[in-house]
């Protein structure tokens, strides 16, 4: 057998560097889409965590997925915004004083950036007992979380009402 070398006017070095590239490239790119799964997962984990510690009125779990750096807005119908975790955590710290509520979720979806990710949940709220009846509230709740050194936290919680019983 014969065979032909025909010249491509491409040095071995050139070769290599291109084949090398295109290594890395596949590497990387495996490793962003590993990371991205992580990245989904750790946000997935912190949001449960923040809605789990609602349900329960756990406040140290609640405390632990918020910002360190003491940012959080809160946004609820018939309320002033709040904007820090001192505000966020006294307001659920007074709420929690009542143990007769239930609060049951859904992540409905979520889309999750490097460092900022929004969730959308819905929430029914329920009282056994308001004024002599019982009472719910159907809610479409949006969450902010961002991450900051490798961690997630929850920095914006957005609720409207979607179907209550009356007040």
């Amino acid at each position: 057998m014969h065979y032909t070398v025909r010249s491509t006017g491409l040095s071995l070095f050139t070769l290599v560097f291109m084949l090398t590239a295109l290594l890395h490239l596949a590497c990387t790119r495996g490793q962003e889409q590993q990371g991205g799964k992580a990245d989904a997962e750790a946000f997935t984990a912190t949001l449960q965590k923040h809605l789990d510690a609602v349900s329960n009125k756990d406040l140290p779990s609640l405390e632990s997925t918020l910002s360190p750096d003491g940012n959080m807005q809160l946004i609820l119908p018939n309320r002033e915004i709040t904007n820090t975790v001192t505000e966020f955590v006294d307001m659920h710290r007074d709420w929690f004083q009542d143990t007769s509520w239930t609060f049951a979720t859904k992540i409905l979806n979520t889309e999750i950036g490097t460092s900022i990710g929004n969730a959308t949940t819905e929430i029914v709220y329920r009282e056994p007992n308001r004024n002599g009846k019982p009472y719910f509230n159907r809610m479409a709740v949006s969450y902010t979380l961002k991450k900051s050194k490798n961690r997630w936290y929850v920095v914006k919680d957005h609720a409207c009402s979607l179907e209550k019983s009356a007040d």
